[in-house]
């Protein structure tokens, strides 16, 4: 067989030659996020190479100042996005309110939206960017309230891009950041000041496999793989190779490593590096009903066909593998509820579903295992869903308790570990994509192996059977469902000697030679051949069934109700209480314990059962096991009661056989008893469901304050830097006017004073308290009678009006009289412009006596 690592050596370097550095950074913020956007921009240079485009919460019902307020800060050109652009390098994009942002032809546009409330902006506008430019992606998410950005931030990372957090402590708002940070989903957590040098280092790392020979790097690839699987114990070499490098890519790009000899150098020196680049490799994209047509079909054709097919009832087993963060899980839970409620709306114990999920990711296991999603989960269940199988819990929604514990969710490796068997379903979805053709290969047999007949296997959309068109048939209707044909075994046996060929027996001497360090099959086999023949099972010292030899079916029975494998649930009436204490002793004493001639009621018959309990040690272990053994034998006839009967027995017989019908006495009250309790429990669950609706009536209430809190406090942050613009405007205004010595009034189109200079107070004798009153109510020093005639012909012809007006104590003033207009070129009053020209005039007097007494 090729060794795939050499033969991905093309892959390899196609994929290192077409590596892509950072192109487009997509910035998102809420409540006081626009003082980290402004840090951050002008900590960035203006000439990188790469775009930003900026998304914030804001008002709907009004223009955004954003766009206005950041071309202050950078030299970078900024501007709003309007219609379908362009993504050009060294340039700021600003959404406007109320807009989704969309990539269509590699042009970004906006996209209105008719939801104001509930939606996560920044979540789709990561997507859809992971989706357009995947490795040339970056994102970061700055200061805000909730969780929106963090799966967005996911969906960058998983395809090969950088992402980035702000430092909670340095925003105003750390809920947005926070949950990045707590979800794993940052690659990078720091300052807004800091963030653009490490980006700026990420671009600029040369691309991978630009240095050195390709031997070296093959080299170099399978010592990391030898590294990852020394320190997780798990072998990824026949995962595909195009994949794999590109996570390895993500990883080096990170630590600005050109090449990947020195990406292994660091993995050496650093063993945590080696569970992130673990956990980089296992690629966790899910989400609820992805693929919405599948569960359609799954809800309304084929597992009711399924139910169908069993009209007395039935308890079903599925199996999701690689399920992640348990969503595929659930999905598959609420569509199987669904379609049982449907078929038999009363009898809701008639059908039940246990799903096994597993991964070999154990912290989103653990995260799966909480059942707890974000507000997220609103875009992709319906509301009623919602209502159903969820329930509001803080900024999230936790799965009721009753889906919750349909499910086992536990740590797998699906390479290497034992399959899941007896299954009626098994979903597993968008798997086989990652893996290379030769373990494709083996993983269908396996799932035809695990299935029951006429079994289900779902399929994502870039999966299928392959060539095993004799393992599975497609279901009609559906290309992703596929139904389990009984196949030859000799296809099978290719891929399963183990499970169809007979092994060879082993000798009496290689029997004798056993020890008991193999497995529990081994020893129980070793013990029965060399001085036991009943009916035997093995068990743990708390009673849960390891290995079960013979017929056990005259003593042990499966419990009602949930599996359970445990020997005192599964003793039949007759033999548990003696069984019980019978294991009790020879837990207690270590050694072989027995019951001799227990009479037992096998229907219409009785039985004589000899039982007994030896001890198990096993070599290196603390513990201990138990075979326990049963032998029966019907009674004889002396033992009925004949002719020749001891009476005794028979007395004895008598008064335990009343001692029984007083203990179903007390059972049947316990059982009404239990009934009763039950039925307040129902009553106190309604109750408790009436509370539940009005909790989450006051969450969305709350939601929606939250919301419009963001958007309140984003419209102050615009407004005051507004108002600081204003006020500095003002204050060089204010003294501009003073530094010209040019007494200066204001008035508005009703004549009344709007605002002087304090040169003005030289000619008129204003205070403070006279604004808004009339000018002509104000003592002057000016011999002009005519000013307010002048000043109402100005206001109707828009003309300027001049004139040299002499003073009561001698002096002269020019004063001009001209419209005052707003910057929307609208008349609003006068102005009027008084400047001293005395010295002109006594200069005039001189030279032209004759003309002093003119104007």
């Amino acid at each position: 067989m090729t060794n795939p690592l050499v033969s991905s050596e093309s892959d390899s370097s196609e994929v290192l030659r077409h590596r892509q550095a950072v192109q487009i950074v997509g910035m998102g913020a809420s409540a006081g996020g626009l003082d980290a956007i402004s840090e951050f921009l002008a900590s960035m240079p203006s000439r990188t190479g790469m775009a930003f485009i900026v998304l914030q919460h804001q008002d709907p019902s009004r223009r955004g100042l954003l766009p206005e307020l950041l071309r202050r800060i950078t030299s970078m050109e900024v501007c709003e996005i309007a219609e379908s652009i362009e993504v050009r390098p060294d340039h700021v994009y600003v959404a406007p309110p109320n807009f989704d942002l969309a990539f269509s032809n590699e042009k970004l546009m906006a996209v209105e939206t008719a939801d104001t409330h509930g939606r996560y902006p920044i979540d789709a506008f990561f997507r859809t960017l992971a989706a357009e430019k995947s490795q040339a992606a970056a994102g970061v998410v700055f200061s805000g309230m909730g969780t929106d950005g963090t799966a967005g931030l996911r969906a960058i990372q998983e395809a090969g891009g950088v992402t980035l957090a702000q430092e909670p402590n340095s925003a105003k708002f750390d809920s947005m950041p926070r949950s990045a940070i707590t979800a794993g989903v940052a690659d990078f957590v720091a300052p807004p000041g800091a963030m653009p040098m490490w980006l700026c280092q990420v671009r600029s790392v040369p691309h991978g496999g630009a240095h050195g020979a390709a031997r070296a790097r093959r080299q170099a690839l399978r010592e990391l793989m030898s590294l990852l699987q020394r320190h997780t114990g798990n072998n990824f070499t026949e995962y595909k190779m195009s994949t794999v490098l590109r996570r390895i890519e993500r990883r080096m790009k990170l630590h600005q490593l050109d090449s990947m000899e020195a990406y292994v150098a660091y993995l050496r020196e650093n063993a945590g590096e080696v569970q992130l680049l673990f956990r980089e490799m296992l690629i966790g994209v899910t989400s609820f009903f992805r693929d919405p047509s599948v569960w359609e079909h799954l809800c309304h054709e084929t597992i009711p066909q399924l139910l169908a097919a069993n009209p007395d009832g039935a308890a079903f087993k599925a199996w999701v593998p690689a399920c992640s963060t348990g969503e595929e899980a659930y999905t598959l839970a609420m569509v199987f509820d669904e379609a049982v409620t449907r078929m038999s709306p009363g009898e809701p114990g008639k059908y039940s579903l246990q799903i096994f999920a597993t991964d070999l990711h154990g912290d989103a296991i653990d995260k799966a295992r909480q059942g707890m999603f974000g507000r997220g989960v609103e875009e992709v269940i319906s509301h009623e869903r919602l209502l159903r199988y969820f329930v509001g819990d803080g900024s999230g929604y936790r799965i009721r308790k009753e889906l919750r514990n349909m499910i086992i969710f536990a740590q797998q490796n699906i390479i290497s570990d034992p399959p899941f068997t007896k299954l009626d379903i098994l979903s597993c979805r968008n798997l086989l994509i990652y893996f290379n053709p030769k373990l494709q290969e083996q993983l269908i047999p396996l799932f035809h192996y695990a299935l029951k007949p006429e079994g289900l296997l779902v399929l994502g959309s870039a999966d299928t059977p392959g060539s095993y068109n004799e393992l599975f048939t497609p279901v009609p209707g559906c290309g992703r469902i596929y139904r389990r044909l009984d196949a030859s075994t000799q296809r099978v046996a290719n891929y399963f000697p183990t499970k169809i060929a007979k092994a060879a027996q082993p000798s009496s001497i290689e029997v004798t030679t056993m020890t008991m360090n193999g497995n529990i099959q081994t020893q129980v086999e070793h013990l029965l051949l060399k001085a036991h023949t009943p009916a035997a099972v093995m068990i743990n010292s708390d009673g849960d069934i390891l290995y079960i030899h013979g017929r056990t079916g005259t003593f042990l029975e499966p419990a009602a109700g949930r599996a359970n494998w445990n020997i005192h649930a599964m003793a039949r009436d007759g033999l548990r209480y003696e069984l019980a204490d019978l294991i009790e002793r020879a837990n207690r004493s270590e050694s072989t314990e027995s019951v001799r001639e227990l009479l037992f009621k096998d229907g219409a018959s009785s039985l004589l059962v000899d039982m007994t309990a030896e001890v198990v040690h096993e070599d290196g272990t603390s513990g201990h096991n138990l075979l326990v053994t049963f032998h029966a034998a019907p009674m004889p006839a002396r033992k009925r009661g004949g002719r020749g009967a001891d009476p005794r027995p028979q007395e004895l017989e008598q008064q335990l056989t009343m001692a029984r019908l007083e203990l179903q006495s007390v059972r049947e009250e316990m059982q009404t008893s239990r009934e009763e309790l039950k039925a307040a429990n129902e009553e106190l669950q309604s109750t408790n469901e009436e509370l539940q609706s009005t909790n989450e009536e006051l969450t969305t209430s709350k939601e929606e304050m939250q919301s419009l809190n963001e958007e309140l406090y984003t419209v102050n942050a615009e407004l005051q830097s507004k108002v600081d613009d204003l006020s500095l405007v003002n204050s060089d205004m204010k003294n501009l006017l003073n530094s010209t010595d040019i007494a200066v009034i204001f008035l508005d189109s009703a004549m009344n004073i709007r605002r002087y200079t304090n040169q003005a107070t030289q000619l008129y004798k204003l205070i403070a308290t006279d604004l808004n009153r009339p000018l002509s109510d104000i003592a002057n020093d000016l011999v002009y009678p005519d000013m307010e005639d002048d000043a109402a012909e100005v206001l109707r012809s828009l003309v300027f009006c001049e004139r040299q007006i002499p003073t009561r104590d001698g002096r002269w003033f020019m004063v001009r009289i001209m419209p005052y207009r707003t910057v929307n070129n609208v008349i609003d009053g006068l102005v009027l412009t008084f400047v001293n020209v005395t010295e002109l005039k006594l200069l005039e007097a001189r030279l032209t006596p004759e003309g002093g007494n003119n104007k």
